[in-house]
This record gives structure tokens, C-alpha cells and sequence, in this order.
């Protein structure tokens, strides 16, 4: 078995294309899809790996990351042949061609594997060909060193849920100082139910994670800086921040916080509400999507409320 990234050749992305048909389990790119994050820097030919044998293209592992990365971010489509065997063969064939492009990763300076985000339907328990086909996925990621899961809901609004009206109780401001951001951030931590979040603060400190997030919607992300507003009571006192914004397919949730004071009281209404409308009035999106932990029932419940509908569910596996 040959495992290999793959060459800039035509050739070679000839071999790619025919495993990646649409609507398949745990693959966010097709063929079209990865057509155009090629062009766009993406996906990128280092980072697409392949399993081959006999001549054969026997299993496929897309990684992706920002068009100004030099390493990947998630990886997001995983696929191999049902001709290779049953799904414990799968699952082995899978771990060695993540293995092996993981390795290369750190030998470029990656110091943790890169998370792989597998795409599920928001109904996948009851749906066998959906538990069968993440079942030998995710025990692949597993013998590759992505052990531990988090579930996230993910959530679309679309103009026909109705835009929100502004708050009665709370207004909403720009603020151009970073700084005041990085406290709200910072502030926010405390109590979070976010896991990511949580996780980094308990690993990096409050303040650099805060900072890290900051910069990630500031730099990273395509949303404009200037969406991102304050929340505070008609007399001024901050109640919390709302951060707009988009990514490379649609605009999104980007980021809402409310002070550990301030919570109980149903603000994050207010602030989804406040993102939804400026998306929609102010930015012209006709479609806004957004992800929560499963276990923040808090904010799914906000989005319920809010008008968005839950489509699909994101399992992320990454290492400890």
C-alpha cells in the first residue's frame, strides 16, 4: 500500500475526484466542492492524501485550512472503498493514511494533529447507514490519535424565519478598541459552556485565550470588524457582545457572549437576535449559519427561539 499526498497533476486529481461523490456521510467536499477549494487555497495538494494499491486509488483524506495557512486546520472528508473490505479494514486503512499525513504534519511543525469534523445528518441515531458509515470513521480517528468527541448542533436561518426585531431592552454599539473586546472575551469565560472555549482557557489562561479568539474572527474569519457590536441597558452598563460575521460559505453566528452577571435573564435572545438582523438588514444575508456544543442547551434553546433550524449535527474528533 502506497500512502501519499497527492501532486499537482491532473492526473492525480483525477484519482481524488471519483471518491468524493455528494451527500456522503462524514465528507463535507465533493468533487465540485473540492474543485473550488483548490482554487481558492483551501484544500491544497500537500494536504490531500491518498491510499493506493494495484493502480488503485483505495481511500482519500481531505484536509483544509484558511487560503493563508502553511498547515491545515480540520480535516473534513475521509473516504474509503467498500472494495477494500469490511468496515474493520476500512477503519485500519483509514488510520494508517491519517498516521502517516499526520506525521508529515508535525514534521512541519504541526504540534497536535488536526481535528477532523465529521458532517452528520441532524437525525443520524436513527438512521443505520448513517451510525454504520461514521461507525468505522471514527474508529479510524481514534487509532490515529483523535480520541476525544464533541457533538455540535448546527443551526440555518434563512429570511422566510422572519428577521428579528431590534431589542426593546438592550442597545447595541460598535467599539473600535481591540481592547475592550479582549476583556469582554476574557469576562465571558467564566461559567462558559462553549467546550472549546473552556478548553483553551484551562489550557493557554484566561487572557490568551480570550486574545486568541479575538484575533481568530479578526483575522481569520471574512466578516467585517466593523459588525461586531457591545450590548448594554439603555443607562450603559454592558450586559454583553456580539460578533457577526462569515466564513468562505456563508455569513454566520460568529461569536455572543453575556457577562456572568447578566445571565439568567434571557439576553441571548437579544444578542442572536441583534447578529441575525444586522446579517440580514446590513450585510444582505440571505442565509446565516451558526454551530453550539450539544451539551449548551442554553443556546440551542436560544436558536430554537430565535428562528434558526437545526439541519445537521457536526462530530468533532481531536486529540487530547
Amino acid at each position: 500500500m502506497l500512502i501519499r499526498p497527492i501532486a499537482t497533476s491532473a492526473s492525480d486529481l483525477d484519482r481524488v475526484l471519483p471518491l468524493l461523490p455528494p451527500g456522503r456521510v462524514g465528507a463535507w467536499a465533493d468533487a465540485d466542492t473540492f474543485r473550488d477549494g483548490l482554487a481558492k487555497g483551501e484544500y491544497r495538494s500537500e494536504w490531500t492524501w491518498v491510499a493506493e494499491e494495484g493502480g488503485e486509488t483505495r481511500a482519500v483524506a481531505l484536509w483544509w485550512g484558511t487560503a493563508h495557512d502553511t498547515l491545515p486546520s480540520v480535516l473534513n472528508t475521509l473516504h474509503v472503498r467498500e472494495s477494500v473490505g469490511p468496515d474493520e479494514s476500512r477503519a485500519a486503512l483509514a488510520a494508517e493514511l491519517l498516521t502517516a499525513a499526520h506525521g508529515e504534519f508535525a514534521a512541519r511543525g504541526q504540534d497536535k494533529p488536526p481535528e477532523y469534523h465529521v458532517l452528520l445528518p441532524a437525525d443520524w441515531r436513527d438512521r443505520p447507514e448513517a451510525v454504520a458509515e461514521l461507525a468505522w470513521r471514527q474508529e479510524g480517528a481514534r487509532r490515529a490519535g483523535l480520541t476525544v468527541p464533541l457533538e455540535r448542533l448546527r443551526y440555518e436561518w434563512t429570511p422566510g424565519n422572519g428577521t428579528p426585531a431590534p431589542s426593546s431592552r438592550l442597545r447595541f454599539r460598535p467599539e473600535p478598541d481591540d481592547e475592550v473586546f479582549a476583556g469582554l472575551f476574557r469576562a465571558v469565560l467564566e461559567g462558559t459552556l462553549d467546550v472549546g472555549s473552556r478548553t483553551g482557557a484551562e489550557t493557554m489562561g484566561a487572557d490568551a485565550q480570550a486574545r486568541a479568539e479575538l484575533a481568530f474572527y479578526r483575522d481569520s474569519m471574512r466578516g467585517e470588524r466593523s459588525w461586531w457590536r457591545i450590548a448594554e441597558t439603555p443607562q450603559g452598563d454592558p450586559v454583553g457582545f456580539a460578533l457577526p460575521s462569515r466564513n468562505t460559505g456563508s455569513h454566520v453566528v460568529g461569536y455572543l457572549g453575556v457577562l456572568p452577571a447578566r445571565r439568567g435573564h434571557g439576553y441571548v435572545d437579544d444578542l442572536l437576535a441583534e447578529i441575525t438582523r444586522l446579517l440580514a438588514e446590513e450585510a444582505g444575508a440571505d442565509l446565516v449559519r451558526a454551530d453550539t456544543d450539544l451539551p449548551n442547551r442554553p443556546m440551542a434553546a436560544a436558536f430554537d427561539r430565535v428562528g434558526y433550524r437545526n439541519f445537521a449535527r457536526r462530530l468533532v474528533l481531536s486529540a487530547p
